[in-house]
This record gives C-alpha cells, sequence and structure tokens, in this order.
C-alpha cells in the first residue's frame, strides 16, 4: 500500500474516532447504533476501547441491546463479563437476553454472584435455569460448550407440521444456528435426527420416524481433546449433546470446539511466556503489572543460579576472553531447541496423545532429535569460530558444548512439562523457566568447563 493510500485511511479513521466522540457527547444512542453499525464488528470493539471506563460504560448503555450484544460476543470472556458487570441491571439484562446460551453462561462466571443472580433474575425463569445449567459444567467440556436449545420434535410429527414451524418462527430458527431438528422420545432421549434437505424432499404427510435416522451422541462431560476426535472423524456441524442418563441436554457446533482450541492454544501460549490468566490492556495497571511481576520476580532468582556457574569460571574467562562472545549463543540456541520440544509436548499433551507415564518414550525420541540436531549445530558453530577466532581447539570447545547442550535441552523440553503435569502444576507457565534456566546453566558449564580441560592448547 503506497503513502498516499494509508494517509488516507488513516485520515478516515480520525474523522471517524472524532465524529463517534461528538455523538457520546450529544448522548445520540441511535446515531451511536448506526456509526458502529458501519464498520466490523472488531472495528466496533476496537473503537469502543479506545474510551476511557466511564466513557465505555455510557456508550454501551446507549447503544442498541442487539449491536452491544455483538461486541460482548466479540470480546474475550474476561472484558465481556466486566462490560455487563459496570452497567445498570435492566440495560445489562437486554444485552444478556440477546446472548446464545453457551456464552451466557461464560459470561456468568465471570460476574459476582449478586451481579449474576440479579441478571438472571430479569430473564425468562426456563432460560435462566438453562444457564445455571450449562454454568455448572467445566468451560471446556461438551456442556461448557453447548448450546442449550435444541430443535427438536416428536417422532409422530409429519414433515409438513415442522416445513410450518420454520416457516411460521424465524426468530425460533435464527436461535436455533441452522441446527438439523432432532426427534426425541417422550423421555426426552434423542432417537433420531433429519436433515433439512430430507425434510424439503419428503411427503408432506410423512411421519419424522419415517426419513430420520440414528444420531450420533457427544456425552455432557466429554473433553475438549474428545470433542476434536469426534467432529475430526465426523463431517457434521453439531452434535447433540446427552447427559449420563441419554436425555438430550444441548447441541455442541464445529465451530464452539474450534473457537475453544484455539483459545486454549493461545492461553498456552500465553502462560509460556510467563502471563497468567488473559490478560487485556484495558485491564487496571495495577493486576496487569502484578501478574508479570510474578514470574519476573522468580526469573530474577533462576538467572543469579545461572550467573553464579559463570562466576565460578572468572579465571578460565579472563584467560580466553573470546569464549565471553560465544556463551550467549549456545544458550540461546540450545533453548531454541528445546522451546521447540515443549511445544511438541504441549501439543500432544493437549491432543490427548501422550500422558505423564509416556516420559520415557517421549525422552528417547526428543535424544535421537537432540543427537542429530546438536552434532549439526555443533559442527557448524564450530567452523564459525574457528574461523573467526583462528583457533580450532576453541571451535571444538564450542561446537561440543553446543552439541551436549543441544540435547539436554530437547530432553528438559519434551520431558519436564509431562514431569510438572504429574504432579499437578501448570507445565504451560513453569516449563519455560525451567527450561530457560536449566539450559543457561549447562551451556555456560559446558562451554567453562571444557574450557577450563583445554586451557593451554587455547592459549597457545
Amino acid at each position: 500500500m503506497n503513502a498516499p493510500q494509508t494517509d488516507e485511511i488513516e485520515s478516515e479513521t480520525l474523522d471517524f474516532t472524532a465524529e463517534l466522540e461528538a455523538t457520546l457527547a450529544s448522548a445520540d444512542g441511535e446515531k451511536l447504533t448506526a456509526l458502529l453499525d458501519s464498520v466490523t464488528i472488531s472495528e466496533a470493539l476496537r473503537e469502543l476501547l479506545n474510551f476511557g471506563p466511564n466513557d465505555r460504560d455510557t456508550l454501551i448503555s446507549l447503544l442498541s441491546a442487539d449491536l452491544a450484544s455483538r461486541l460482548i460476543e466479540e470480546a474475550p470472556i474476561e472484558l465481556a463479563g466486566d462490560l455487563l458487570e459496570r452497567l445498570e441491571t435492566n440495560k445489562a439484562v437486554e444485552i444478556f437476553d440477546e446472548l446464545d446460551s453457551d456464552l451466557q453462561a461464560d459470561v456468568l462466571g465471570e460476574l459476582d454472584k449478586e451481579d449474576g443472580e440479579a441478571i438472571l433474575a430479569g430473564i425468562d425463569p426456563e432460560d435462566a435455569a438453562g444457564v445455571r445449567r450449562l454454568a455448572e459444567y467445566p468451560s471446556d467440556t461438551a456442556g461448557g460448550l453447548m448450546l442449550a436449545d435444541a430443535f427438536t420434535f416428536r417422532r409422530d410429527q409429519t414433515v409438513g407440521a415442522v416445513l410450518r414451524s420454520l416457516a411460521s418462527d424465524d426468530e425460533d430458527l435464527e436461535r436455533y444456528n441452522g441446527q438439523h431438528p432432532y426427534i426425541i422420545d417422550n423421555d426426552g432421549r434423542p432417537v433420531g435426527v433429519v436433515s433439512l434437505r430430507g425434510l424439503l424432499t419428503a411427503k408432506r404427510s410423512a411421519p419424522l420416524e419415517d426419513i430420520m435416522i440414528m444420531p450420533l451422541t457427544i456425552n455432557v462431560d466429554s473433553d475438549l481433546s474428545t470433542l476434536q476426535d469426534f467432529f475430526d472423524d465426523y463431517d457434521f456441524l453439531g452434535f447433540p449433546v446427552v447427559d449420563q442418563d441419554g436425555i438430550l441436554v444441548g447441541v455442541i457446533s464445529r465451530t464452539a470446539v474450534d473457537a475453544a482450541v484455539l483459545a486454549r492454544s493461545e492461553s498456552d501460549n500465553l502462560r509460556l511466556q510467563g502471563i497468567v490468566g488473559d490478560e487485556l490492556r484495558t485491564m487496571p495497571l495495577a493486576i496487569r503489572s502484578r501478574r508479570r511481576l510474578a514470574w519476573l520476580s522468580a526469573n530474577i532468582v533462576l538467572n543469579i543460579i545461572a550467573a553464579s556457574v559463570i562466576s565460578a569460571y572468572e579465571e578460565t574467562l579472563a584467560a580466553v576472553i573470546a569464549i565471553a562472545v560465544f556463551l550467549p549463543m549456545v544458550s540461546d540456541m540450545s533453548g531454541c531447541s528445546g522451546n521447540q520440544a515443549v511445544g511438541v509436548t504441549m501439543r500432544e499433551l493437549s491432543l490427548g496423545l501422550v500422558r505423564p507415564k509416556d516420559a520415557m518414550r517421549v525422552w528417547l525420541k526428543e535424544v535421537s532429535v537432540g543427537v542429530i540436531n546438536g552434532i549439526v549445530l555443533g559442527i557448524l558453530i564450530g567452523i564459525v569460530c574457528w574461523v573467526w577466532k583462528g583457533n580450532p581447539y576453541l571451535g571444538l570447545v564450542i561446537g561440543m558444548a553446543l552439541a551436549l547442550n543441544t540435547i539436554i535441552a530437547v530432553s528438559i523440553g519434551g520431558v519436564v512439562p509431562l514431569l510438572l503435569k504429574h504432579v499437578g502444576q501448570d507445565p504451560a507457565v513453569a516449563s519455560g523457566p525451567l527450561l530457560t534456566t536449566i539450559t543457561d546453566m549447562a551451556g555456560f558449564f559446558l562451554v567453562l568447563s571444557l574450557a577450563t580441560l583445554m586451557m593451554p592448547l587455547l592459549i597457545m
């Protein structure tokens, strides 16, 4: 994109923001709704978050419930809860009532108990009971991800009755997000499913049991890895969810599972960087600082331990100062290899492909990769060191150290997450700091101890 086009876009953005601020000052809810509805929902949310907390609250309270609910849906769940919690109860109820039942349950988990009960008291009692039920399930299970609303009919109803229902109630059809109709028995157990195409091609007088097929069901307690496997095995957009007695309790969609998998991956990546919880820059400064300092402070201690290894070999460093140039290269390159191993283990853990009891098998596989990559990397850096400093023995020291440290790093990266999982610790949070500290200490020790042993050859 050339500069004039970029300037034009930036100018339009500034004009839009200025118009939004002026409209907010005039408290014109209809115009605010029209303005934000004219851009994508992600752009609208970004504009909303550019305002301070008080102006943000005012803006949401002036928007239509439909647009406000779409903004809540777009926002991360912690922010969604905060946005609703700050509103007057009546407005919060309006917006909450527009959300899908699965999102209602998630948002409810972010609210204070008193605020949550006040909102639930304002919606339909039957819907409120469904949301309370959904909120009891863990968020990464079928129960926590499903929609409580299922599109259901009885087996003796006719195709014509279903089609008339679809034609007469567009809002209900939208509410069910295009689900296939499920056929239930008198106890509420799913006994069949019919496709929309099947409904359109069948005789209007035909009972549903004549065109239905047996449905595949998912247990309400199924975890996210099981759900992933299920949707990988079957090319359907959704499945009915049943409780332990086989009663239909909701419907889970492929979209909900994919979103949950993405959210888990993003959360794991954040924890690997030492960020605990879903941090957003709209959060209070004290909370953001405290969360980050928890791990940064611990890293000070870990780095002091690594530095103590260097301190023990001050004489070697003083005699062969060129070693100092390569110390960070050895620790950094080994750390990168270790992080690759951590990433693979974390992914396999999340997919249910490995368990703590598989630590030995994982270690053997990582060592085989570490030996090959360590030798290759060691030779490469050894040659660079030799050519750069003109001493083949210095290249041998650095190359050997990198090769050995790579094997150590991949061993730690592959196995430590499994060991942490076994003792009940979060592998995503703790693996990174442990890997960094151990590879630094091992790298420094290997370089400096090998250099000490070969000192006569290095200073000749």
